[in-house]
Order: C-alpha cells, then structure tokens, then sequence
C-alpha cells in the first residue's frame, strides 16, 4: 500500500520517469525506497522486518546503494516518524516508514562497528526508544594483498641444508585476519635460470621463509674464487702472489700483471664474486605469488615479488670420513685433515662428541686436525669429532661440523681358539663324510678384511694313521670321517689343527671319542611290579617304589644311559619317575592324590636310551614295566574355592551389608559351617551357614584403614577337620571429616608484629584432604587482616595496621579441603604490647582481678565458711535463754555488715 500511495503520489505530480535524467529531491527519494530496496535488497523483504528493540545487524562491506537494512516495526499507532543518532549517520539513514538503509555503503577497513540509536516519534515528539542498533560490518574478499617489497635479495651458501631457511617473503592484507580473506598462502612461480628443469629453492607456503630443495642442496655451486687463510690480506698484492703460486708459467717477468689477460681474467673474476650485487648480478631470480583464501579458491587475489639470490662458496664442509691406520709410523702430532670456516678470523675449538677420556686430537689456529698417538682399532674403531667455529665472542659463526674419524685395521693380532681343547664324539660305523664337528676359533682383527680370515689345517693325528681318519675344512674349520670308525679299534683321537690368518698362526688341540653305538636295548629286572596302596592324605614326594633296568652298551657313552618315562595312565601327572640315568628309578608322589577324582590308576613305565638306537631296531616289551595303584579315601578338611580372600569396601558401609561370601566345600560332600575369629573392633559377623560376612557395626577409615580375620570352615559333625583362611580388608575414604585447625589462638607483638602461621589437620586420605583453602567467612575481605595459603596445610595471617590499644580479634575462617568440604571455625588473636621474652605483657591490677582455678576455689570454700559459722553463732544467740529481744538500730547495722 506505501508503494502505491507513493506512485500515486507520483503520478499526480506528473514526475515524467521515463525521462533519462530524474531530478531526486529528498521527497521523491523517500518515495522511491520501498521500490529500489527491492531491487537492491535481493530477497525478500519481510525477512528485514522486526519489532522496534535492541538489534544486531550483519551487513557485507561495498554493497550498492540504497541498501535496505532493516525495517522497524512499531505498536504505538501514532508513530510518523524516527530519529537516528550515534555513529555513521552521513551513511546509515532510516525512512518515516522505519527502514534502516545504507545510503553510502560501508568498509570494513574504515570500520568494523556502528552503534546508533534508534527513537520513534510521533509529531516530533518521542513515544518508543530508544532502543540500540549495532552493525556489524563483514568483510568482503576486495583487497589483493601485496608484498612488503617489490624487490627481495638474498645470499645463500654451497651445500646449504635442504629445509632450513635462508630468507623470508612477507605479504599484507587489508581484509578481516580472521576470515580466509587473509589467509595467504605462498608458492614458487619460477625460477631463473633454470636449464636442468629442476627447482633448487623451495618455499614454505605458510610462512614464506625459502629454503634449498634436496636438489639444491647438491647441485648450487658458488662463482669460482680465491680462497683465503685465516688473518690472510685480501689485497690485489696477494692475489698476484696466489696467482704466481697457481699459474707459475703465466706471467712472464716482462710483462706487468696489468697487462697479463690471464691475470685480469682471474682480477674481474674476483672482484665480481668479492662485490656480488644480488639485485644487479644475481645467480638466482625467484618469481613468488602470494594468494589469499588460502590459495584455495578460483578466486583468490594475488600478488607478486621477484627474490634475487646469490650462492656464495661455503668453505666450511666436513672433510670426513677420514681413515687412519691403527698403529701408523710417523711423528706425532700429524696432520690427518683441514676445515675451513667461511670467516677467515674464525676460532676454532674440537671436542669429542663421546665425551670419552682418551681423545688424541687437536686442531690448530688455522684448522688443521693433528692426531696425537698411534691408534688402535681393537680398543676404539671409530671416534666423531665435533668442530667449532666461533668468534672472539665465543658465539657461532658456523654450524658445528661432525667429522667420522675411522680407525683402519692392521693385522696385528693372531688368531685365537674357543676352547684349550676341542671334544667331539662320534658314532661308530657311522657313514664316510660324517660330520664330526666345527672347529671354533676367531681373530679380534677386523672381519671386514682379509686380517680376519682364518684358514685351518690338520698338522697332525694322534694315534697316526695312514691314510689319515679326519679332514678338516680349510674356510670352515667342519671335521669330518674319512672312513667308519670302530671303537674296538680306537677309543679317541688327538688332532694338532694349525688356525691362520694371513700373517700369524696358533694350534688348536681337538679330541675325538669314538662312542659306541646303541645297539642293546635297556631291560627292566622284572616287567611287573604289582598292586600298590596309598592313602590319599600321602604326601607329595613320597617314594612308591624304585624300579630297576639295565643296558650292555658302553657304560661310558650315552648308549648306556636310561631315562624312565611314564607313557600312560598317569591322569593329571600325579606321579613321576626320578632316576640319575644309570639305571635306578625312583616312583614318587607329585601331586595331591585324590580319592574323590581318581581311585586307581595303572601306570606304563617305559625305559629308553637318549641316543637313537642302531638302525632296525626297536623297543620291545622288556623295556616296559606295569605299576597298580589304588588310593583310599580319607576324611578331608573342607576346601576353600579361593587360596587369597581380600575386599575393599568404603567406610560408610552401611550396617547389615553384606562384603563376601567365603565359599568352601567338603571333599566328601559333608555338611560344614563357618565362623569369624580376629575382628577386635567387632565390626563384622558371618553367616555360619552361607559363609556370608556381613557388616555389624559401622567402618571407620581414620580408626583402622586394613585389618584381617580369620575364617574357619569346618565339618559339622567332626569340626576338628577344619580349614583356615585369612581374609584381607581394606577400608576406603570417604570424606567423613572436615579439616580442622591444630591451634586455635595466637598473639601478635605490636612492637614487633609477626605474621601468625594458621595450620589445619584431616583425618582423611587423598583426595578428600590437602590442600587446603583458607578464606575470611562468606568471602568477606577484612580490611586490617590479610590470609593466604603458603602450602597444603596451612595459611599466613597479617595484620595490616596495628591498633592504638591491646586488643583481642576474633576471625571467622573458613577451612576447606580438595572436594570443598569445610565449615567456618573462630580463630583469636590477641595484639598486645610484649615482654623481653616476646609474650603479652599482663599489669598488676589486671593481674590481682583475673584470679587463676586454684584461688578462686580458696576464695569461694573460705566465704563458704564463713557464712557457716555466722548461721550457728545467730542460731545459739537466738535459742539462748529463750529470751526475745528487739535489736536496737545499732545491732543491726552490725549485722548486716557481717553478712
């Protein structure tokens, strides 16, 4: 309806709009809101309308004008028009109608808020408001960002690590740093030149700090130069002399330097590396972007900026590995390497990065590395030496080097053998080519190098044969039979082996026992050893009964020996057979027999060789025996199911619960009970037929944390079979107590006032005590006092200001612990003037009124008295004689000063 009355309005003031040019008067401008918000608002407006109060609005930077912002919506009938005020108003307008609209648009850079108020009037005069309207201005993605220089320039040293940088881009936004609008990234457009199309520099897209790529970490080469020693003049003279030094042939004598090509070719060289300019002579022209939106986006704004590098000659390398001869002739200290700082004053300093005592190096002024002594690589095959460059500051003018020292092997030492003497057995009639053994034996040289490569020869055999019985491998040092050997023949041999390497030499003695082969079979002296009987209760280890067998082989070889294993009917492993392999057995108990699980059992012993018999033949039944054994039942002592009863329960425990119920159970299945013996505070009892302990009485942590009793299960009709078990108990805090303070009084000098130390105690465990939390009642600050904490349990009160006269305060602290427990409790002190001895002074006549316990009491038993002996003497004086008198004035004034 606004919008038509305003065309109609229009209309009969025959404002022709198809005209090309419109005059706008401030009253066709009106008119015309509510159309151009339309066309400028986008959406639609009923979502900018709202009740007249407190607004926040959000409104995009650069948006066109007029720019509807807001509609006001009032309830008070009368209302014709609004009043703005506050910030912005030559940009924020409202219309009679309540629309907030832009009237110049907004940037964020300028402004980030407006705040305006808002009044609505009716015939000038206000009806609402104000209410308060704040505008948020959002920023939009308008503002590229640019580099803080055009032009960068930078230097960079040979080898440079790859990944550390050597110099930095930088770039600035005008957008919000909180929105992707200036999240800038950096990339790396090109690189000039770049003939081997590979990049050498890389950049660190977040920072914009450039680095060398691992390419560059190889392939940057510095200008070829003159390189100088440390304290060496860099004059045109010395050039000349280094040039003489290098290039002897090229200068004739005739001809002045000046004149020489060859001499002013090496000059301009040196003087362009010496005066490198990176912006006019660059090695390197880097083309960098930087982005914002992260780079991320089609649409992101960039900016660029050229980096001009030049590689300058990075003398300081590390000259190692180096490697030096163990035991090498010369004379001491040699030099064994060089390093070079790229500044010539540098001072240089070694140390060894083991941190070792022995350290036989040292390096000069000019940095050369001298070796002290002779090394030896079978005490240290290789040492780091760490090389420092600094300055006379002693700060770092270089990155330390590392430099590998290795310790070269020289064959100095001789082989050695394993053992003093090699045995070895082997089987007679074994087969042509048997192994025998391996020959073992080593040399402390390095085994990297021939030094260490033993080779090994049979000098000679014992009892000698022809041919000989053994060979030996020369690379291995393996044994082997030429032919099958008898033991009937020969029972060992003795061999004399030569082990060499290529320099030295040393004999090893090797035995050879000859050992007789299994060819008999072990025998037991009977195969059936009959019935046997044991009561259950037997105990384990017992012996049931030795058994016997024997073997014709050798009795020196391990043809002879004879284990004995049970092969069945050994359920559970009850029973085992112990032998020293000569042919006795023992039967032995080695586990609890158990007449309820198993009554008989009918065990199979077998006897048996370790060594494997003689091909073809087998264990047969004279090497088996046959045991019986049958178990009786005894009465048992009920079993508990569990060895170890513990519980942990808190100690507020309600009365009557139940903590464990202790299961237990009669082998024989008879009918058993239980009590409860050791609880000293009688704070549990059980259940004598479920074995369940309960709760009497209530737990207390701070009396006793852990305590045991004793649990007994026994039979019923027989309760001297019984059965023990001890029942562990721990009690766990609850927060039951409340921190208390230790000392409730204090004083306080005025002469020489002292902070008073405030400490509190709790009866609980963590984490329902310490620390404690000191404050005045209800957080009220005392304005003469001050509390803090200096630690867990205790607080430091000060006084502020001292009072005119002795006084005694008394202060409502609040004490509470970790979980916030705690009440207020009253602590007193007292300010007083002080003696010598630092107590509160206590004058005569306050001494004389406050009277101590002891004659108070004297006091009061001798008033007591008193008043005794006056009632018996006014008692007689009244009875005596029976008269009655009237007491005269006097009388009785005197009376009543005696009571």
């Amino acid at each position: 309806m606004g919008l038509l009355r305003s065309l109609s309005s229009l209309r009969s003031d025959s404002l022709d709009l198809s005209a090309k040019t419109v005059i706008m008067t401030p009253m066709v401008h009106l008119l015309l809101l509510p159309l151009l918000f339309s066309i400028a608002g986008g959406k639609d407006l009923e979502e900018k309308k709202g009740p007249f109060e407190n607004t926040m609005l959000d409104v995009p930077e650069g948006t066109p004008v007029p720019y509807p912002m807001h509609q006001f919506q009032v309830t008070h009938p009368g209302v014709n028009n609004f009043r703005l005020s506050g910030e912005g108003r030559e940009k924020i307008k409202i219309s009679r109608d309540g629309w907030l609209y832009l009237e110049k648009s907004l940037d964020w850079s300028q402004e980030e808020h407006y705040t305006i108020m808002v009044e609505a009037l009716a015939d000038d005069e206000v009806v609402e408001g104000p209410i308060s309207v704040i505008i948020n201005v959002l920023d939009v993605n308008n503002n590229a960002p640019y580099f803080n220089q055009t032009d960068y320039t930078a230097v960079v040293r040979e080898n440079k690590a790859a990944g550390v940088p050597f110099t930095r881009v930088f770039a600035l936004d005008q957008d919000d740093p909180k929105t992707p609008n200036a999240r800038l990234s950096y990339s790396l457009v090109s690189q000039i030149p770049n003939k081997q199309h590979t990049l050498l520099f890389q950049i660190n897209p977040n920072t914009g700090e450039i680095s060398t790529t691992e390419e560059g970490e190889r392939m940057l080469k510095a200008r070829e130069g003159i390189k100088y020693g440390r304290g060496e003049d860099q004059s045109i003279e010395t050039l000349k002399t280094k040039f003489d030094e290098y290039c002897p042939g090229n200068n004739p004598q005739s001809i002045p330097y000046e004149a020489n090509p060859f001499f002013t070719c090496v000059e301009r060289a040196e003087m362009r590396r010496r005066n490198a300019d990176p912006l006019e002579d660059p090695d390197y022209t880097l083309i960098v972007r930087v982005q914002d939106l992260g780079g991320e986006s089609e649409n992101a704004l960039s900016g660029n900026a050229r980096v001009h590098i030049v590689v300058q000659q990075n003398l300081w390398f590390s000259p190692g590995p180096i490697i030096v001869k163990e035991n090498l002739l010369g004379n001491y200290p040699m030099v064994i390497a060089k390093v070079q700082s790229n500044d010539p004053d540098a001072i240089y300093s070694l140390v060894q990065k083991e941190r070792e005592l022995k350290f036989p190096f040292q390096i000069t002024e000019d940095g050369e590395i001298l070796l002290t002594e002779p090394l030896d690589r079978e005490d240290k095959n290789m040492y780091i030496l760490v090389v420092f460059a600094k300055d006379n500051n002693d700060q770092e003018l270089e990155e330390p080097l590392e430099i590998q020292v290795i310790v070269g092997d020289v064959n100095d030492n001789a082989p050695m053998c394993e053992k003093e003497e090699s045995v070895f057995e082997v089987q007679e009639n074994e087969p042509v080519g048997s192994l025998v053994g391996k020959l073992l034996a080593h040399d402390i040289d390095d085994a990297e190098t021939l030094n260490a490569q033993l080779t090994y020869t049979i000098l000679s055999q014992n009892p000698p044969t022809t041919p000989i019985v053994f060979s030996i491998d020369a690379a291995s040092g393996e044994i082997r039979a030429l032919r099958s050997l008898q033991r009937k023949e020969e029972q060992a041999y003795h061999l004399s082996v030569k082990v060499s390497d290529p320099a030295f030499s040393t004999d090893c003695k090797v035995i050879i026992k000859v050992i007789d082969i299994n060819n008999e079979l072990p025998l037991f002296e009977k195969t059936d050893y009959g019935n046997h009987t044991l009561a259950e209760d037997t105990t384990v280890g017992h012996t049931l009964l030795t058994i016997t067998a024997t073997d014709a082989d050798d009795p020196d070889s391990g043809s002879s020996l004879i284990e004995f294993h049970i092969s069945s009917g050994n359920d559970g492993n009850v029973f085992a057979v112990e032998t020293d392999g000569k042919g006795v057995g023992h039967l032995v108990i080695a586990k609890p027999l158990d007449y309820e699980s198993s009554k008989d059992y009918k065990l199979q012993i077998d006897a048996r060789n370790p060594e494997p018999l003689m091909k073809n033949l087998e264990y047969g039944r004279e090497s088996t025996a046959f045991v019986s054994v049958s178990v009786t039942d005894v009465d048992e002592a009920p079993e508990f199911s569990l060895d170890i009863l513990d519980v942990t329960v808190p100690e507020n425990t309600t009365k009557g619960s139940v903590l464990l119920t202790v299961e237990a159970k009669d082998p024989e299945g008879k009918e058993i009970g239980f009590k409860l013996d050791g609880d000293t505070r009688g704070w549990l009892e059980i259940d004598a037929a479920t074995g369940e302990i309960k709760t009497k009485d209530n737990l207390d942590r701070e009396t006793l944390e852990t305590f045991e009793v004793t649990v007994t299960a026994f039979e019923k009709e027989n309760p001297e079979k019984s059965s023990e078990r001890v029942v562990s108990v721990r009690l766990l805090d609850v927060n039951d107590n409340i921190p208390r303070l230790i000392e409730k009084q204090a004083f306080i000098c005025v002469k020489k006032p002292e902070p008073v130390i405030i400490k509190a105690q709790d009866g609980d465990s963590e984490p329902f005590s310490k620390p404690f939390t000191f404050t005045f009642a209800h957080g009220k600050k005392t304005p003469n006092w001050d509390l803090k904490p200096i630690d867990d349990t205790a607080a430091i009160l000060t006084l502020k200001k001292i009072p005119t006269e002795d006084k005694t305060f008394t202060l409502p602290i609040n004490i509470k612990d970790k979980a916030g427990m705690g009440v207020t409790q009253s602590f007193e002190v007292r300010v007083c003037n002080c003696t010598e001895l630092g107590y509160c002074y206590v004058a005569p006549a306050d001494r004389s009124s406050r009277l101590g316990m002891g004659p108070t009491i004297g006091i009061l038993a001798g008033t007591l008295g008193f008043c005794v002996v006056v009632f018996i003497v006014v008692i007689k004086r009244v009875n005596k004689g029976g008269k009655r008198k009237t007491l005269t004035e006097e009388e009785e004034r005197e009376r009543n000063v005696m009571m």
